[in-house]
């Protein structure tokens, strides 16, 4: 049986949080280390892979453009890709209002499961930060981050918060159409859920009065130690099975089951970010990775 299907809390405990490749994995220079530790809020984003353009967040303050790190992660396919259409890296490192972030040796051979480094555990890479927000790249960021911050979390004395998803509730339900839509193999798909079910995961589409199923292009969290470890697990699921978070989250929900965790209804999302899509395919590495989360 798994470590959290009889998870109970305590003050100090160890959990597997991160991943294992022999080429270290993940590297980033010192400069931008040190960077990443001065940061106490973060709003984030990558592109992996060439995927998706860097899209430059609007409505923000003059006092959060000072007090809040805006950080893309690319590798050296995105930076290429970006350079193409003239979003060159200047000597301050900025793209805009983004902080730049240049990543080499990815520990995954899936581009998809890479992203998920710096939008789950996002403070194993930020490690003095208080608060994050996540925004996926095919999305464009349209509010002021400190507003958000008050409004999703602190309003609602929420620790973390994403988005209701818009069409449909249950992880079931989420696990045909990810199969239909080519998302992931059914063979895949059969595995986690048949794990699921052992761990008696029920197909509900309600859960604590809210939609079982969450859409998880938008996450705003805070850093404390429950969502830190909420997050670790919920990164072990996708390593664990397949790379589609919105289908592993239910399960870490419903196993957990923190307090703090706020959905919100789907026109708050729609009110946080533009959507402008994926623009080109994503290329993947062609190298063999080592996975090392699971237990």
């Amino acid at each position: 049986m798994r470590f959290y299907s009889l998870l109970q809390i305590k003050e100090t405990m160890t959990v597997h949080c991160g991943f294992y490749s022999e080429n270290g994995g993940l590297r980033v220079s010192d400069v931008d280390q040190e960077y990443m530790r001065s940061c106490r809020v973060v709003v984030a984003t990558c592109a992996f892979g060439g995927g998706d353009d860097l899209h430059q967040p609007i409505g923000m303050t003059e006092n959060s453009i000072r007090k809040v790190c805006y950080v893309a992660f690319w590798d050296e396919i995105t930076h290429a890709a970006q350079e193409e259409e003239g979003k060159k890296i200047g000597k301050d490192l900025m793209v805009g209002l983004w902080r730049i972030i240049l990543v080499s040796n990815l520990p995954f051979s899936d581009q998809r499961l890479n992203g998920k480094i710096p939008k789950l555990i996002s403070h194993r890479l930020f490690p003095m930060a208080r608060y994050s927000i996540w925004v996926d790249s095919k999305s464009q960021f349209r509010r002021d981050p400190l507003g958000v911050l008050e409004a999703i979390l602190w309003r609602s004395n929420s620790s973390l918060a994403l988005s209701e998803h818009g069409a449909r509730s249950s992880l079931y339900d989420e696990a045909k159409a990810i199969v239909k839509k080519h998302k992931a193999t059914p063979e895949e798909v059969t595995v986690q859920l048949d794990q699921y079910r052992q761990d008696d995961i029920p197909d509900e589409k309600r859960f604590n009065g809210k939609k079982a199923l969450a859409e998880a292009s938008v996450i705003v969290r805070d850093h404390a130690p429950l969502t830190n470890l909420f997050m670790c697990l919920w990164f072990n699921e996708v390593v664990r099975f397949t790379s589609r978070d919105q289908l592993s989250f239910p399960y870490v929900l419903r196993r957990v089951n923190p307090p703090g965790v706020h959905l919100f209804p789907v026109c708050a999302r729609k009110e946080l970010v533009n959507t402008m899509g994926h623009r080109r395919k994503v290329k993947p590495l062609v190298k063999d990775a080592r996975l090392a989360s699971e237990e």
